[in-house]
């Protein structure tokens, strides 16, 4: 009888469960949640693009909970016209 392999559809190699992930290193958030407040436009700025698109949490670093908060910073400060 033929042993089953690692192998995903595509041929790819799976990981072995007993393998472990080395995890994603620690943001190191150097503003406190209060400063996520749409009025201020400073700190919001580093997390827009010139073309002035928000930055995903991939090239932020933030988790989850602050991304989400950021967003809506953002978004309120634009709908109030203190940044484009």
């Amino acid at each position: 009888m033929p042993r089953k392999t690692n192998t995903d559809k595509a041929g790819k190699e799976r990981r072995n469960r007993n393998e472990v992930r080395t995890p994603r290193p620690k943001p190191k958030i150097d503003f406190t949640v209060d400063a996520l407040d749409y009025k201020n436009v400073t700190l919001l700025r580093q997390f827009v693009t010139d073309a002035g698109r928000i930055l995903p949490r991939k090239y932020t670093g933030l988790p989850a909970h602050y991304q989400r908060q950021l967003n809506r910073s953002i978004k309120r400060a634009r709908q109030m016209l203190l940044m484009k």
